[in-house]
């Protein structure tokens, strides 16, 4: 028997991971209150709460341990990004990762030396051009206006670029620290690999991303259920909760069936891109495609249950909804995530 054979149905969590993802929940429960994200909205980054992240090792686990990692899956990463957006913390911590981990393929870090090791440990933050459709000239970058280093393509390299001034923020629904780059006004450019193998390593950090921003959504949307569900069963309409009423119970047994659907689709897509990622190459963008639908969706019918209140600016469920809105768009045009996933499983299919 394929030693793979019963794991590519089996996704339950081992007692290591149940107990990674319980120690992340307690770490964002404890230091990422919703008065700390509303206070990081100007920038889009908790500097502070980042260097509390990094001494974690949630940085260094995520690279090889040949570069001075500790060689986490992307099943282990799946489990904190979960955690990262149940509390929709402000931190592109996502975006620095996988750019790291193109480093780390490319051959750009070596353990010991001071440059990588600062990747490694997070004091040298990574963007990386999150895009699924390619362009050349100025493009908006998720991280673009808190990274020390940006990670591009331009063309058929894959280039690195630095600013002495970083580009401004750009205001945005998903209150990221977005910004406009151009490469070729960069203060320091390098050209780190070319050529189609450096495009295939390229396209497999897009796809790690894809993973980690969809089980990020899973958890935002898993934490506006929570909400909507808690907020149902303490408000009383004619004597009786309003979760009893069908209009309120069922969309919110929706949501919890989209919650577990896209939980298991993210770990199925994280499991066969670390393992086998030539076997199922479509499964990371659909997983994506499929939790940037849904979240919206799910996050909208979360303050609907909350009526006025649910509206308002102050109310948790609203900051929900503006990044289950925005966090996908740091991709690009989701219809061209869309056409990707059907051009991927027809070639399978094929």
């Amino acid at each position: 028997m394929d030693r793979y054979e019963l794991r590519r149905q089996d996704y339950s969590l081992s007692a290591d991971q149940t107990e990674l993802q319980a120690v992340y929940a307690k770490f964002f429960r404890s230091r990422c209150s919703l008065d700390t994200v509303r206070a990081a909205e100007e920038t889009g980054f908790d500097k502070d709460l980042w260097e509390q992240l990094c001494a974690t090792g949630a940085t260094s686990m995520a690279l090889p341990e040949a570069v001075g990692g500790d060689g986490a899956t992307l099943v282990e990463l799946s489990l904190v990004a979960e955690e990262l957006g149940r509390v929709i913390a402000p931190l592109p911590w996502i975006d620095h990762i996988c750019a790291a981990r193109l480093l780390g393929r490319l051959g750009v870090l070596t353990a010991g030396e001071s440059d990588s090791t600062e990747v490694v440990e997070g004091t040298r933050l990574l963007a990386l051009d999150t895009r699924v459709d390619p362009t050349t000239g100025v493009r908006l970058i998720a991280a673009g206006s808190v990274a020390d280093d940006i990670i591009v393509r331009d063309g058929d390299d894959i280039v690195r670029v630095s600013f002495d001034t970083r580009p401004a923020k750009v205001d945005n629904i998903g209150r990221l620290p977005m910004a406009w780059v151009d490469p070729a006004a960069a203060d320091r450019r390098t050209v780190l690999a070319s050529g189609a193998q450096a495009l295939t390593e390229y396209h497999r950090a897009l796809d790690e991303w894809r993973v980690l921003t969809a089980a990020a959504l899973v958890g935002l949307i898993d934490e506006t259920l929570r909400i909507a569900a808690e907020f149902a069963t303490t408000r009383y309409t004619m004597g009786v909760p309003i979760s009893t009423l069908q209009g309120i119970s069922h969309p919110l047994a929706n949501i919890a069936i989209t919650v577990n659907a896209a939980r298991n689709l993210t770990r199925r897509a994280a499991w066969f891109l670390e393992h086998e990622p030539d076997t199922q190459p479509g499964l990371s963008a659909a997983a994506f495609v499929f939790i940037a639908e849904e979240a919206p969706r799910a996050a909208t019918m979360a303050v609907q249950v909350q009526g006025g209140l649910g509206v308002a600016t102050e109310a948790a469920a609203s900051a929900y909804l503006v990044r289950a809105r925005g966090w996908p768009l740091a991709a690009g045009d989701l219809g061209a995530s869309a056409v990707q996933v059907a051009e991927l499983f027809a070639a399978a299919s094929a």
